[in-house]
């Protein structure tokens, strides 16, 4: 390594935070030539952000087999021949972007997410980052073949640890400085341009000089106060799903230097959670806690009511709403009820041994195990739905198969089967924060701006500190390729200004 980037005083670019948008931002920048310093304010064992949390789903656009098999040669003839990976054209990515954040995605940032998703994986590929089909969590065989519904083909080789794991060595192998338990506190600047940060370690204070800062340290989902201020009374009593270090260090050292402000500030992703999980992420456990299986059954809460659509679309497209509407029940909790004809069906997270659950012979007792729910409105409801339940139309889980309910104040609209064979099983879920929607403004080239909307000089943004790409909701995998889309950008960009302001 360069003498200037390990003395402690100088790198020509610091990246703050190691998840994956930050360490796709290292890589690029040193891809360009730059000396890396990457900041973590975690320690070495806890590092990677969120991203070390998630199952590694990565959401990319593709015409079909063959760009798959460039992202996945390790992909067999017999697994190709059993398998129908259809298609996700950058069209049906941006009907999907637009259509669950309710048209609000920016237009400029999306397009950019979208087209470059492809390449964005092959250059990962490159720096020796593995995928696989996500055959258990996305594709159910029928009739002897697997197929892949939703739109989300591809996960990163050992999930969000594998993908941190291969990121972080890819780094060290081309000699980018990993710093851990180092946290970034302030920018420095001269007034106008910014020319480093400030950090605290379990030791010291100290002031690391560079002309590129490259904040992707992730949103505040980790700070209960930040939470109750700007998503609302209440979330102060959500779990976190990922790290407890994501306290919104970056978005808070750029406001005080005058960035904009920008994006769906009161909104998050955020999903159903064992109601008992830790108040922060547990690596051990990673994403097991979640319980994404809702729609193959249906929601109860505390008053024994339904209270939304289960079948309303593909998971992938609800999970991260659904959260909050659990959150604003009674009690912030609801039951998952699943019978005989669908426990094949459940998730691998529903067998873990850290799981909220009753099981039952009959309905009657189920409603007695169901702690905190009225136990005749719940009887009374799904006796309802049962008589509602359309089952001359037949049930396929692989696509939106419109087997419906009527005449409910709340039907549902896809998979709705009749809770009735025993034996009955529920689990009990809570709301499990992921990210924050809202952040930072950033041009095309991911500089960051200022108030009047001027870039700051030497300050650049990836990653889910960024505002305006997800509102209200966000298609599942979205996350990860935004992180290495524009974290790819954000190396090459610091890069590309440093040059040309030298």
């Amino acid at each position: 390594m360069p003498e200037a980037a390990n003395s402690g005083d100088s790198c020509d670019v610091i990246v703050v935070g190691a998840g994956n948008a930050a360490l796709c931002a290292a890589l690029s920048a040193q891809e360009q030539g730059a000396r890396v310093v990457v900041l973590e304010r975690a320690p070495e064992e806890e590092s990677g952000g969120n991203s070390r949390f998630t199952a590694g789903a990565i959401r990319v656009a593709y015409r079909g087999v063959d760009d798959l098999r460039e992202l996945m040669p390790d992909l067999t003839e017999a697994e190709i021949a059993q398998t129908d990976f259809g298609t996700y054209t950058e069209d049906q990515f941006f009907d999907d972007m637009f259509r669950v954040t309710r048209n609000r995605t920016d237009p400029v940032l999306c397009e950019i997410l979208v087209r470059r998703s492809f390449e964005t994986l092959k250059w990962l590929r490159g720096k020796g980052v593995r995928f696989q089909p996500i055959w258990g969590r996305q594709a159910f065989k029928v009739d002897g073949k697997f197929k892949f519904w939703g739109g989300l083909t591809v996960e990163a080789w050992g999930g969000g640890p594998g993908l941190v794991q291969a990121e972080t060595e890819a780094c060290r192998k081309r000699g980018v400085e990993i710093r851990y338990r180092s946290r970034a506190v302030k920018l420095l600047t001269d007034g106008f341009r910014v020319q480093g940060v400030q950090v605290r370690t379990p030791g010291r204070f100290y002031e690391l000089r560079a002309p590129a800062v490259i904040l992707a340290s992730g949103g505040f989902q980790a700070d209960a106060e930040w939470r109750t201020r700007y998503l609302g009374p209440g979330w102060e009593l959500a779990k976190v799903r990922g790290t407890r270090f994501n306290t919104g260090d970056g978005i808070r050292m750029a406001l005080e230097i005058g960035a904009s402000p920008f994006g769906n500030w009161s909104g998050c992703h955020a999903v159903q959670w064992d109601f008992n999980a830790p108040e922060f992420g547990d690596l051990a456990v990673g994403d097991a806690f979640q319980k994404h299986s809702y729609p193959w059954g249906v929601l109860i809460n505390a008053n024994g009511r339904r209270f939304l659509d289960e079948g309303a679309d593909f998971r992938n497209y609800t999970y991260a709403k659904y959260g909050r509407v659990v959150l604003e029940q009674p009690g912030n909790f609801a039951w998952q009820i699943f019978d005989r004809k669908v426990l094949h069906l459940l998730r691998d997270e529903y067998r873990i041994k850290q799981v909220t659950k009753v099981r039952a012979d009959t309905l009657e007792e189920l409603a007695q195990k169901l702690e905190g729910v009225d136990a005749q409105a719940f009887l009374e409801e799904i006796r309802r739905y049962n008589a509602a339940v359309r089952t001359d139309i037949p049930f396929n889980p692989n696509v939106k198969d419109g087997r419906r309910t009527e005449g409910l104040e709340i039907n549902k609209s896809n998979w709705a089967n009749t809770i009735d064979e025993p034996p009955f099983e529920a689990y009990q879920v809570g709301c499990g924060i992921t990210f924050t929607f809202g952040g930072l403004r950033i041009d095309p080239e991911t500089r960051v701006l200022d108030q009047d909307q001027e870039p700051i000089p030497g300050l650049y943004a990836c990653g889910e500190l960024v505002g305006g790409i997800f509102y209200f909701n966000y298609p599942g995998g979205s996350g990860l390729i935004n992180g290495a889309v524009f974290g790819k950008i954000a190396g090459a960009t610091a890069v590309a200004d440093l040059r040309r302001n030298a």
